[in-house]
């Protein structure tokens, strides 16, 4: 018996032994959380004998104020994002669906034009006059002799085939290697000098701190400012353009369906120009194309779209496509007649002639919008027209498009950048400042085939835009030089020989 009183005032020490010792640490560890600068310890030691109402009160004080802190942390969010919005939909969303300028996009770009002047005289007096290249695209490497085959031969051989004919070969063939006047019009158009973005013609080097502050200081604006506000306008623009169309889409045939469909796709195309912070001359808008017309026009970027759409409503010409373009394509066509082909149609000519010629024999439709290079180039020069667009017969509007490359790079290079990609470069830009020339419209003379007429065309678009006008085809961006090409030059080097053989015994 007295052993069992032992055991259990034995253990009746031991456990008062045991709260003591947890009371102690529970008193260390509320001096812990609040040296942290906690009110305490909730749920840190909630079976203590003698402090349970004591911890859930701290831990009901401890969550009204997690939870109230949470709140404050959403109203400021909501208070940012309202704030956000009202200036986004009051300086720039509704200007824009208006056609309005309030003007801070004009001295965004005189304060713009400035800064890249300033940079320009930096970096001409800290860079070395004999490291500054020149632009290769416009001024050339190498001096061509533009001359025909039959002229750059005449000096060099004689009456019949003489084995000098090489060098004239071997010439023309470096002159390809070490200047190639095609592939070059598929890479980005090089700048005389820097504009403060990551693209230039000439390797970055220290010239000093301020230009290098003055770099940091436009990559914050350009990604922190800059990029969220046009990201934002990106969204609702095309937000508005899928839910405008679709709805106008419900409407039966009439002239108030055409009437809405023009003016949400004006609205929508404006405010998606904003996001790409878009300056546009338009010249000779007397020359517009009209009802029942074809617009053809030289192609640098997808953007082309955009950009001839914010002045002037146009039926679109393409391939079907999927994802979001495709929803967008969708939305569009229930609005307005806009002509789209699956990719086994793109294949067969008559069918897309047919469906061509179909919808400009309606005078009352848009006219339909063409890029006959069929890919993008440049900026610098306007490649082969395919004929197509010329066989199918009406008026035919010219436009001419041309960017300053000064303030961002609107060409697209579809063999090295996604389309997000493309979108992020543009949207981290400067800003999208282009012309556009509205030309006289012009029709197929008589005698005058497909081919002559889009070279005629062509020609008048190169000499108005200023750019450099080539025979190639601009399917050479993917694919290598047809064989027609090759037959062709063997075939005029032939004629020579044979002209020449037959002069030669006509002589004799």
């Amino acid at each position: 018996m007295k052993e069992r009183l032992g055991r259990v005032e034995h253990s009746g020490r031991g456990t008062e032994a045991n709260r003591g010792e947890c009371r102690e640490a529970a008193a260390a560890a509320a001096l812990t959380f609040r040296g942290l600068g906690l009110r305490s310890a909730p749920a840190a030691l909630p079976g203590l004998p003698g402090d349970r109402a004591t911890s859930r009160s701290d831990l009901h004080r401890g969550s009204l104020e997690r939870v109230r802190r949470a709140m404050d942390g959403a109203d400021l969010a909501g208070k940012i994002l309202s704030t956000w919005l009202t200036l986004v939909l009051g300086l720039i969303l509704l200007p824009s669906a208006f056609g309005v300028s309030l003007g801070i996009s004009e001295i965004y770009m005189k304060i713009l034009v400035k800064t890249l002047e300033w940079a320009t005289i930096r970096i001409e007096k800290g860079t070395p006059k004999e490291s500054v290249l020149k632009n290769s695209a416009s001024v050339g490497i190498i001096q061509r002799d533009e001359s025909p085959m039959e002229k750059g031969l005449s000096g060099l051989r004689g009456r019949d085939f003489e084995l000098s004919d090489v060098f004239y070969f071997s010439k023309k063939g470096l002159e390809a290697i070490v200047e190639d006047e095609v592939t070059q019009r598929f890479s980005s158009e090089e700048l005389v000098s820097w504009n403060l973005l990551t693209r230039t013609n000439i390797n970055f080097q220290y010239i000093s701190l301020r230009l290098t502050m003055v770099w940091v200081l436009g990559v914050l604006v350009r990604y922190c400012v800059l990029l969220p506000l046009r990201v934002t306008l990106a969204f609702i623009g095309i937000s508005l353009l899928v839910i405008g169309t679709t709805l106008v889409g419900q409407l039966p045939d009439s002239s108030l369906k055409n009437w809405l469909s023009e003016l949400v796709h004006l609205t929508c195309c404006r405010i998606c120009v904003r996001s790409l912070s878009g300056t546009i001359h338009y010249h000779n808008k007397q020359y517009r194309p009209q009802k029942g017309g074809i617009c053809v026009a030289n192609h640098t970027s997808p953007i082309d779209v955009l950009i001839l759409t914010t002045d002037g409503c146009y039926a679109m010409v393409g391939q079907v496509h999927g994802g979001l373009m495709g929803i967008i394509q969708r939305a569009m066509v229930k609005a307005c007649p806009h002509v789209w082909f699956e990719r086994s149609e793109m294949k067969d000519r008559h069918l897309v002639t047919k469906r061509l010629k179909e919808h400009i024999a309606d005078k009352k439709k848009l006219p339909i919008l063409i890029f006959p290079e069929g890919t993008c180039i440049n900026n610098t020069s306007v490649m082969m027209f395919k004929k197509g667009s010329f066989e199918i017969g009406g008026t035919i509007h010219p436009v001419a498009i041309k960017y300053n490359p000064q303030f961002g790079d609107a060409f697209w290079n579809s063999s090295k950048y996604n389309m997000v990609s493309y979108l992020l470069r543009m949207m981290t830009s400067w800003a999208i400042v282009c012309d556009v020339w509205y030309m006289p419209p012009m029709t197929r003379e008589e005698g005058e085939d497909a081919v002559q007429f889009a070279n005629r065309v062509k020609s008048a678009i190169a000499v108005q835009g200023g750019l450099t006008e080539l025979p190639w085809d601009g399917g050479l961006k993917r694919g290598k030089v047809k064989d027609t090409f090759k037959e062709e030059q063997q075939k005029n080097y032939s004629k020579m020989i044979v002209g020449n053989g037959s002069l030669n015994s006509e002589s004799d």
